[in-house]
């Protein structure tokens, strides 16, 4: 019988949850303010995690931040994590949200629209 969850899985979830608490209290960055991780893929044999953030500001500076953070990142999950190796971390910008909140107005503007023109 097959697990229901990889250990690849509860490590990215932990890495999720432990990056959130770093970049909300750790990180001194001013570029890297106001971020959601909102997913942690962890490749199979734990070497390399790619991390989903979402943010309001300026992303291209954030990446940056985070990029320029991850050393510091890598060391504080080691020390927080029970792991032989820490995965190294790969930052991507995740536009979901965005496209959920622009797919959202158009639908809000065409219900609008056809309550002032109405089709009878």
């Amino acid at each position: 019988m097959a697990k229901l969850f990889a250990r690849s899985q509860r490590v990215a979830e932990q890495i999720q949850r432990e990056l959130a608490d770093l970049l909300q209290f750790e990180v001194k960055d001013p570029r890297v303010s106001m971020v959601t991780i909102t997913e942690v893929e962890v490749t199979g044999d734990l070497a390399h995690a790619k991390v989903y953030f979402s943010a309001a500001e300026n992303p291209p500076e954030l990446l940056q931040g985070l990029e320029k953070a991850s050393g510091f990142l890598r060391t504080a999950l080691s020390a927080r994590m029970l792991l032989r190796t820490v995965p190294q971390l790969h930052f991507v910008y995740d536009a979901s949200i965005e496209r959920g909140m622009h797919l959202s107005r158009l639908i809000d503007d065409a219900v609008a629209q056809d309550k002032t023109n109405p089709k009878d």
